[in-house]
């Protein structure tokens, strides 16, 4: 989020995140493995990601950080450039005895960010806020793949779905970031974009909200 989207997040209106699109579930999932997963997902400023998947049952941690781009630049004053390559991106660490990566998927298509958009979200342009999934094995990568086909096929948004299937290095934000939702429940750009965002879900998933 830059600053000139935090001075105008109250003057703007929410896009899609006060309500989830109805889409189907996924007819592929990554099979169930014993132990602690990590899906990487970008989809705009992760302080809204990090709050929707932070409050999903099954999920023991979420990071925010910077992925797609090398190390030596995955700061927020360079990210910010738009000339690192990096998305804004989360680190989400599951229990697939609890909930699947096509359930992440879902949650992520439907409300966590607008796949339609195109290196933004929001209030919030250049390409560190484009739409993006980071496969951690072939498995999810075929399993993103193919939900994304589905959801085509299905005309479930008035546009096409802009998510890509990048590779990528992730590097954690700084610490500021981090638990930025929880932390600062009154700031402006929480206030007016990600509540909605987070109602949204648990609105639509109240069985996998905590």
């Amino acid at each position: 989020m830059g600053l000139l989207a935090v001075a105008g997040a109250v003057l703007l209106a929410p896009a899609h995140a006060e309500r989830a699109v109805p889409i189907p579930a996924a007819r592929a999932d990554v099979p169930r493995a014993p132990g602690l997963q990590t899906a990487v997902l970008a989809g705009g400023c992760f302080w809204g990601m990090e709050a929707v998947f932070g409050h999903m049952k099954g999920v023991k941690s979420v990071t925010a950080g910077y992925a797609g781009g090398t190390r030596a630049t995955a700061t927020y004053d360079q990210v910010s450039t738009e000339r690192t390559r990096h998305a804004e991106a989360i680190r989400v660490v599951y229990d697939p005895a609890q909930v699947s990566y096509a359930t992440l998927l879902r949650v992520y298509f439907s409300v966590a960010h607008d796949p339609t958009e195109v290196n933004r979200q929001g209030p919030d342009t250049g390409p560190s806020y484009r739409s993006a999934i980071f496969p951690q094995t072939p498995q999810q990568a075929q399993v993103a793949r193919a939900y994304i086909a589905q959801l085509g096929a299905a005309r479930a948004y008035p546009a096409p779905i802009a998510t890509r299937i990048e590779r990528g290095g992730f590097f954690p934000a700084e610490s500021y970031h981090q638990d930025f939702f929880d932390r600062n429940p009154t700031h402006p750009y929480i206030v007016r974009w990600d509540k909605p965002k987070l109602a949204a879900f648990r609105a639509a998933y109240p069985t996998l909200s905590r």
